[in-house]
């Protein structure tokens, strides 16, 4: 079978960030993670590669699907792999919406790997057949064996089971089986599991997220004191707070007192997850403090607080995430902050 597998400009070789610009390219040849997915199939199947840039992707994601599509139905592939992309969002990204691409304009089965926390991984399970993995490239080797022995499975024609089985996140699809006993049973012996502290699997799984409802400003925002939030990793230069660039625990304030702006030179970016050169020669891409004082001047807002609030956002858990959170909103409260403007990258 012909397989296209796509993967970033990273594990293409070509470069890190400073590559995350680089177009669509196609090669006849597995390159990267491909290798290693053709080892694991075998000779009798070939891949082909698919490489871009992840803020190109990105950028032109619907031209880069475009193109990506059509040279599966070129190459007459019968399967489409992406990734794996960890915990990676732009190349997450890329990975999901490309499988979701692939399968309604093709039909054929596609298949990723994603970490559980990884942002898109929600929007993507339905489309793709997505198997979890560690959080970083270090899971590669699993990744990429489990990906593969899926593969072949549906290379072959197998009967698949449901997904718990056959090890990739559920994507909602609920089939009739028939059980030996009737719902009752199975149900009461689950509580009976459940309440002595023993394992047990629900058979219908639900996955609720917490819904936050905007607080409202509770005076005019001429009146307001703003204060500036980042997941950016916008710090002090040397990052005396030791904010880890990926996955990061902790956060720092930081006072800049009466400035007009941040200064490249003064301040830098640790954030893991994006090219820092723009972000370092001028650290108001992602703090503004020079728009909110001009905001400030011609009276739009009451007052910007001189102090933000800073940690990089790539890779954080969701517990992490929501400690964060917590602690920086009890900052601004006891600062009698009245409204935030929240940056990403």
């Amino acid at each position: 079978m012909k397989i296209v597998h796509y993967i970033n400009q990273f594990f293409g070789g070509i470069g890190g960030e400073d590559k995350a610009d680089e177009p669509l390219s196609f090669s006849e040849k597995a390159i990267g993670p491909a290798r290693g997915m053709q080892q694991l199939l075998g000779d009798q199947h070939q891949i082909v590669t698919a490489v871009c840039g992840d803020n190109y992707f990105n950028s032109y994601q619907e031209k880069i699907a475009t193109e990506v599509v059509e040279f599966c139905r070129k190459e007459g592939a019968g399967l489409f792999i992406a990734g794996p992309a960890f915990n990676a969002g732009r190349y997450g990204q890329a990975c999901g919406a490309l499988c979701a691409a692939v399968k309604e304009n093709l039909g054929i089965p596609a298949i990723t790997g994603l970490f559980h926390g990884n942002p898109v991984l929600d929007i993507y399970k339905k489309n793709a057949y997505i198997f979890p993995t560690t959080e970083t490239a270090s899971g590669m080797s699993d990744a990429l064996s489990k990906m593969a022995r899926f593969s072949l499975k549906l290379i072959n024609g197998e009967t698949l089971g449901p997904a718990v089985d056959e090890g990739y996140f559920p994507r909602g699809i609920r089939r009739d089986v028939f059980r030996k006993e009737d719902g009752a049973k199975r149900s009461v012996e689950m509580l009976l599991r459940k309440m002595a502290g023993e394992e047990f699997l629900t058979e219908i799984p639900i996955f609720v997220l917490e819904k936050i409802s905007p607080a409202q400003l509770r005076k005019p925002l001429e009146e307001a004191r703003v204060a500036i939030v980042t997941v950016g990793g916008i710090v002090p230069m040397g990052n005396p707070d030791r904010i880890r660039s990926f996955g990061a625990e902790k956060w720092g304030a930081y006072d800049f007192g009466g400035a007009l702006d941040l200064k490249g030179g003064d301040y830098e970016t640790i954030h893991g997850g994006y090219n820092p050169n723009f972000a370092n020669s001028n650290p108001n891409y992602v703090v503004p403090v020079n728009l909110l004082r001009d905001f400030e001047k011609n009276g739009i807002i009451g007052n910007l607080h001189p102090v933000f609030y800073s940690t990089a956002g790539v890779g954080g858990a969701v517990e992490t995430c929501q400690k964060t959170g917590a602690e920086i909103s009890k900052a601004l409260l006891e600062a009698e902050v009245d409204a935030v403007i929240l940056t990403a990258t």
